[in-house]
């Protein structure tokens, strides 16, 4: 399939891809949703207004709207029936928007043009914990190789709920937190800028339709409650986490922000790049348990660049199919008790790791606690993040000709707040 619009074969957003975003045209009109194609937006809202997209399922001015929560809700068969269609849109073959020059100067617009905005009202946000070479890796450093895996996690996903007010879009600066910590050598704890501040490569899912309060989500219809991926950055303090986390996990060390980029991929467009995920033994109990390959195929990478750096060094790259607890068995652990997710509710993945050291997905097992620096290509050192530092993560799926890619989430440290 090809489009009327010209696309790169290394774009991220070809016709095969058509991710969906919140966007703000610099000359100040209202937030709308579009969807990514090439270097360009389809403005859907007026696409919606020329009555391009009736007969699809979805009310009256759902896209003219500066979240896509309503759309989120509508389920896997409005979607669906809304991406064929704007597909048909888009395809070189057809002449409805390729040849109406006064339609198509409205409704396509450059990138470069827009202000991109949190794609959703996030209700709640949960962050996993679901590599398993991540969580060796942190247990073999804090409790040695024998204890690396704590008995609870080969047995289920782990998780905890973070702070949704402090999601930000790609591109928002990051503030480094202050908070408690104790360092090793000290009989008390202190209070300052955390020294130790992180990145945490993850990949996240937005919720659709959601479930009623009591009701569980089944595994084998857990997918059809994900309306699409998208890269985060889930910043961590290690410094405050050390101190804090005992015994109920993290707080203030995660809570500070989450970075997302802009454009949702849907799953559909994934699908030609599912994969089984790693075996898992102990073999889960039954309501974790999914016939079919329920992992995808996705090039993950950071970049890093300094202030005193002429360009950006990659320091990590993996995959999202080495997470040993999929997308479906985490909503299913996560409603098993029968909480209820709501439309808009962002679930993460937590860091992915792989088996070798440039696979690692955070600083912390990078340089291994701070005993095994990073080189950078100037001369320089990272054990963790420094002022003025820009993080950037990247992501996408190679196929025969084309790629289905997110994008990217970017956030630069900022010094931490002095009255």
């Amino acid at each position: 399939m090809k489009s009327f619009i010209q696309v790169d074969p290394e774009s991220h957003f070809p016709i095969q891809n058509l991710p969906y975003g919140v966007f703000r045209p610099l000359t100040g009109e209202d937030p709308r949703i579009g969807v990514a194609i090439g270097e360009y937006i389809l403005d859907l809202a007026v696409i919606e207004r020329a009555g391009l997209l009736r007969g699809v399922g979805i009310k009256e001015d759902i896209f003219n709207q500066p979240s896509l929560n309503e759309f989120m809700a509508l389920g896997r068969t409005a979607w669906k029936n809304v991406r064929t269609q704007v597909q048909t849109l888009l395809s070189e073959d057809e002449p409805t928007l390729r040849d109406n020059p006064v339609l198509r100067e409205e409704a396509i617009i450059h990138q470069k043009d827009v202000e991109m905005l949190l794609p959703a009202k996030i209700g709640d946000y949960t962050d996993f914990y679901a590599s398993k070479e991540h969580a060796t890796n942190v247990g073999t450093m804090f409790r040695g190789k024998e204890n690396a895996l704590m008995p609870n996690w080969t047995h289920l996903p782990i998780g905890y709920h973070g702070r949704a007010s402090s999601v930000v879009v790609s591109g928002t600066d990051v503030r480094r937190p202050s908070g408690q910590m104790k360092p090793p050598t000290a009989d008390a704890p202190i209070f300052g800028p955390s020294k130790q501040l992180d990145l945490e490569l993850e990949m996240g899912w937005f919720i659709g339709p959601g479930n009623e309060h009591g009701k569980p989500i089944a595994v084998a219809s857990a997918e059809d409650q994900i309306f699409g991926l998208v890269l985060v950055n889930d910043w961590s303090a290690r410094d405050i986490q050390a101190w804090e986390y005992q015994p109920l996990g993290p707080f203030l060390s995660k809570s500070f922000a989450t970075s997302v980029s802009p454009w949702i991929v849907p799953l559909e467009a994934l699908e030609p790049f599912r994969v089984a995920g790693p075996t898992q033994d102990p073999t889960p109990m039954p309501y974790l348990q999914k016939d079919g390959p329920s992992s995808f195929d996705i090039n993950l990478e950071v970049y890093l660049k300094g202030e005193k750096m002429d360009e950006a060094q990659k320091i990590i790259g993996t995959n999202f199919s080495y997470l040993y607890w999929s997308m479906a068995q985490q909503i299913s652990h996560h409603t098993v008790t029968g909480c209820n997710l709501r439309s808009g509710d962002l679930l993460a993945s937590g860091t992915i790791s792989g088996p070798e050291k440039e696979q690692r997905g955070c600083l912390l097992e990078l340089s291994w606690r701070g005993t095994e620096p990073i080189e950078m290509n100037n001369g320089e050192e990272r054990v963790w993040l420094e002022d003025g530092d820009t993080l950037t993560i990247t992501g996408w799926c190679q196929g025969d000709g084309y790629r289905i890619g997110f994008g990217e989430v970017t956030g630069r440290v900022l010094p931490a707040y002095e009255e």
